[in-house]
């Protein structure tokens, strides 16, 4: 089922048939529940999509992502909860703190490689949540941070409701994917990847290394900064559990899932997980029985994910036509040209 909609994802105009299907879910949900389920699946897409950056292209495993997607969320609920700011200016300081703590810890972290970079940014999460949950003067503490202000509408559109507030998550996630279409296909994007398949090759492709790669970790962090304050937006209360290492481990499943390195594996892996995640609840604590062998399942037989399996099979059918055939398999080789060389 997964496969067939990675496969969709990839024909021309589907994206804009599930683009429209986005726009009209509201208007099909059962409930308003499935729409709030929906939108956070949204935002936990855009963080996904961060991190997609600085581990599918550029090749650095981030462990603190979850510890930067409680800072954006904690900057809005602080600046509008406590300081009194409305939504929107508080909006854009946790861009800015998200991205200017990006820029430190990527200063320090990526001067270490492989495993030694991942165990450090392991430790800055663990930081991070520890400093939310015990720095009661500043983040409330265990207690959290209540009355976050939503989003205004300027009089034209009440985000306080459900259905508002989906169609402000989905514009924010369209632009986002719409960005790290761009990226990959620009000179950046390139470098990236030219990082991500070797230190030295890139070296003496003239790359300087850690720029770029400080540039992939504040990007990867902006969009984690963007997705926790839509987030507090939405939810409207936050406490140290956002912070909680439990959440970066959950993207990576997300971003595995759905495909590493490519444009709509994280969109695809998110989505799907957080459906079945949801359809699974009233197994209560034993629906991970379920849960754990169907990622186990996944795993094995999709090892590049849903989207990069789908590319492989296609590369793999282009390959195999007969020399006959070669305009046809030119279509099908254009067809995924887009992502095939965002993959490893």
């Amino acid at each position: 089922m997964l496969f067939k909609l990675g496969s969709l994802l990839m024909k021309p105009g589907a994206k804009m048939a599930l683009l429209a299907f986005a726009l009209v879910f509201p208007f099909l949900a059962a409930n308003e529940y499935q729409v709030y389920v929906m939108a956070s699946a949204f935002v936990w897409a855009i963080a996904v999509y961060g991190l997609n950056i600085i581990t599918g292209y550029c090749g650095q495993l981030n462990l603190a992502h979850g510890g930067f997607f409680a800072i954006g969320a904690y900057t809005l609920g602080l600046l509008t909860a406590d300081a009194g700011w409305s939504f929107w200016p508080a909006f854009v300081a946790a861009l800015v703190m998200t991205a200017v703590l990006g820029f430190f810890v990527g200063i320090v972290s990526l001067r270490l490689k492989e495993h030694y970079f991942a165990i450090f940014t392991l430790c800055v999460g663990f930081i991070i949540y520890l400093l939310i949950d015990k720095w009661e003067e500043l983040t409330h503490g265990p207690i959290g941070v209540r009355d976050i202000a939503a989003p205004s509408g300027f009089g034209l559109v009440d985000f306080t409701e459900t259905t508002p507030f989906y169609y402000l998550v989905l514009a924010f996630l369209v632009f986002s994917i719409w960005f790290m279409g761009r990226l990959s296909r620009s000179l950046l994007g390139r470098t990236f990847i030219a990082i991500r398949n070797g230190d030295e090759l890139a070296q003496s492709l003239g790359i300087n290394l850690m720029r770029n790669k400080v540039l992939a970790f504040v990007l990867s962090t902006t969009y984690a900064g963007l997705a926790g304050a839509l987030y507090a937006g939405m939810v409207r209360f936050i406490g140290p559990e956002e912070a909680n290492i439990n959440h970066t481990f959950d993207m990576i499943t997300y971003l595995l899932v759905g495909g590493i390195g490519t444009l709509t594996g994280p969109l695809l892996g998110t989505v799907g997980i957080v459906w079945i995640t949801q359809s699974l609840q009233f197994l209560e604590e034993y629906r991970m029985i379920i849960f754990g062998p169907l990622l186990v399942i996944l795993v094995i037989f999709f090892p590049r994910g849903i989207t990069g399996q789908f590319l492989t099979w296609m590369h793999h059918k282009a390959q195999s036509l007969a020399p006959g055939k070669k305009q046809k398999a030119s279509k099908v080789q254009t067809a995924s040209a887009r992502e095939a060389e965002n993959n490893a």
